[in-house]
């Protein structure tokens, strides 16, 4: 049996949230089979319970956000993605303020402290969603045409391209293709940086956003160039940083999908409008179990390896 999984141990961290500049606690914690993925906001006169799902998002600005009520968690879509390359089906997230901190600016540092604890085999079959028929979403038209789509396949695989009109952005690689069954997601995907650029950040901050943003958890851009002295960490960081943000907005839905992800410059709204869409259309995909591993899909039976 494909089993679901937990941490082992609980463990912690501390940081500050990219936008609102906040510190902020997190204690990732083991939760039993079926809890599904829970942020807990601990730092409210009565903790708060908000669980992930696609109805939860409730604004996607630069960010994935849950809503239960009126208490909120921004940006859990780096700590989301960690969880999806690792395959974590159930955890309580303990966190001090509204915002998931963004540590490096990557999702490293969440496999690392996920690693750290340790990753728990249970006794309960790992649910999966399974595409039956392509599900898709898109906005705009022409050149400022952006797109996503589900695509039935026996595995978990994305497709991404950008287009940001940038010669720093436009000197790396453009587009990329992820597998889950080939590829490793904490070697190829889980470095990849945010980014921003220098011109967007005075209006940003003047809006209250990016206040905990600098060179120290992002790539930053001017006009011309990178202008972090460390440069990048992949030669196409920012395409794969998107598959990174794609993966984590996915995962929102609660269960790791069987499907092909394909997106051209799509971004944390899309992505929830193609959930909402896969929700609303029940036809379009099924919930299915592996008694016999030997049938999953190559890259779902493996546990990943020590960080």
């Amino acid at each position: 049996m494909l089993q679901q999984r937990t941490l082992k141990s609980l463990t912690r961290s501390v940081g500050v949230g990219l936008h609102s500049g906040q510190r902020v606690e997190i204690t990732l914690r083991p939760a039993a089979p079926d809890t599904g993925i829970i942020f807990r906001r601990i730092d409210l006169p009565h903790a708060v319970d908000i669980p992930v799902s696609a109805m939860a998002v409730t604004d996607t600005r630069l960010a994935s956000t849950l809503s239960h009520g009126d208490a909120k968690v921004h940006t859990v879509e780096h700590l989301m993605s960690a969880c999806a390359g690792l395959g974590i089906d159930n955890l309580y997230v303990d966190i001090t303020a509204e915002e998931v901190p963004i540590l490096d600016g990557s999702a490293a540092s969440f496999v690392f402290l996920l690693q750290s604890a340790g990753i728990e085999l249970q006794n309960a079959p790992r649910r999966f969603i399974r595409i039956t028929s392509a599900i898709e979403v898109q906005e705009g038209e022409g050149v400022n045409k952006k797109w996503a789509t589900l695509e039935p396949h026996h595995g978990f695989k994305l497709s991404f391209a950008i287009d940001f009109n940038h010669p720093a952005v436009d000197s790396t690689g453009q587009s990329v293709e992820f597998d889950l069954s080939a590829d490793s997601y904490v070697r190829d995907i889980a470095r990849a940086r945010t980014f921003g650029f220098t011109k967007d950040v005075e209006m940003m901050r003047a809006n209250g956003l990016a206040l905990g943003g600098g060179l120290d958890n992002a790539i930053v851009m001017d006009d011309y160039k990178v202008l972090n002295s460390d440069g990048l960490r992949y030669d196409d960081e920012f395409v794969k940083h998107k598959i990174l943000d794609a993966m984590g907005d996915l995962y929102i839905v609660g269960k790791p999908l069987l499907a092909h992800y394909r997106a051209h410059r799509s971004g944390h709204a899309l992505n929830n409008l193609l959930l909402r869409k896969l929700v609303e259309h029940p036809k379009s995909w099924e919930m299915v179990t592996f008694e016999d591993e030997r049938s999953a899909p190559k890259g779902f039976a493996q546990l990943a390896g020590a960080w």
